[in-house]
């Protein structure tokens, strides 16, 4: 599976989320390592430099991820929400973000893991909270468990990326189509 993070759905608590891919099958854990926490920060663009991740800190993160992931899913699907997911996204949120300052080349931001994790779980209470609920979709491949913002028009999205599932599944569909033609006709 691909190494890279992924940035398509939206928000950076959704995208954080989806950090565990392929949930209902393989289950691929994009925080494998450190620096590949480490990493979804800085490419996230959350902030531009973080303190070196260690094992308890992807232990956090990944608590914070599951909880966020359950809390995503219970407001998408318009469920309540679960207490113990709510305790440990505000738990998080709580704590100091990670605080941008004016250099002389512009913007930047340096955090600790924790600032990291609260800027992310205060992103969750913003997403959960704000105007974006009704447009949250689940991804249309029955592999893919990312959950997207779709603003498109008519709020006809299906995929959570053309590049990483619609075009799969359009080819899948597409290789389905031309095997059954080619059977009749043959």
């Amino acid at each position: 599976m691909n190494m890279d993070h992924v940035f398509v759905c939206g928000n950076p608590a959704l995208d954080f989320a989806a950090t565990l891919r392929a949930r209902r099958t393989a289950r691929f854990e994009m925080f494998a390592a450190p620096d590949r926490l480490d990493a979804w920060y800085v490419e996230s663009g959350i902030v531009d430099s973080v303190s070196p991740a260690r094992q308890a800190d992807v232990g956090r993160a990944t608590a914070v991820r599951e909880a966020a992931y359950q809390l995503i899913t219970a407001r998408r699907l318009g469920a309540d929400f679960d207490d113990e997911a709510l305790a440990v996204v505000n738990d998080a949120a709580r704590r100091a973000p990670a605080a941008p300052q004016l250099t002389h080349s512009g913007r930047w931001t340096a955090a600790t893991q924790r600032e990291a994790l609260s800027t992310v779980a205060r992103y969750v209470v913003e997403l959960l909270s704000g105007p974006d609920v009704p447009l949250l979709k689940e991804c249309g491949n029955p592999e893919c468990t990312r959950v997207y913002i779709d603003r498109s028009r008519g709020r006809r999205r299906q995929w959570c990326g053309m590049e990483s599932c619609g075009n799969k599944i359009k080819a899948a569909a597409y290789r389905a189509r031309r095997k059954t033609a080619v059977g009749s006709t043959g």
